[in-house]
């Protein structure tokens, strides 16, 4: 049951201010949700009805499942106080 993944200009954006050693955590991360849209490590946000959240450290990443288009989208890669905001 793979899921294709997109990621919104705004997460690539945050994604590349990262430290080096973050952001190979966090594709590892991204690339394994191809196959599993929810890892034990997932959790979700409350504020919504589709939005799950990996933590990494301080980083979070957040992000959406349409299971009908079995389409993933991280809308965030974010440090944990500034990911939650304007959801």
């Amino acid at each position: 049951m793979a899921y294709e993944i997109f990621i919104e200009k705004k997460a690539e954006k945050d994604f590349r201010r990262l430290p080096k050693n973050y952001q190979n955590k966090i594709i590892q991360k991204i690339l394994n949700l191809k196959d599993n849209s929810k890892p034990i490590e997932v959790r979700k946000i409350t504020s919504s009805e589709n939005y799950y959240r990996i933590k990494i450290g301080d980083e979070r990443i957040i992000y959406e499942i349409n299971y009908k288009e079995k389409r993933i989208n991280i809308f965030r890669v974010r440090h944990r106080k500034e990911a939650y905001r304007n959801l």
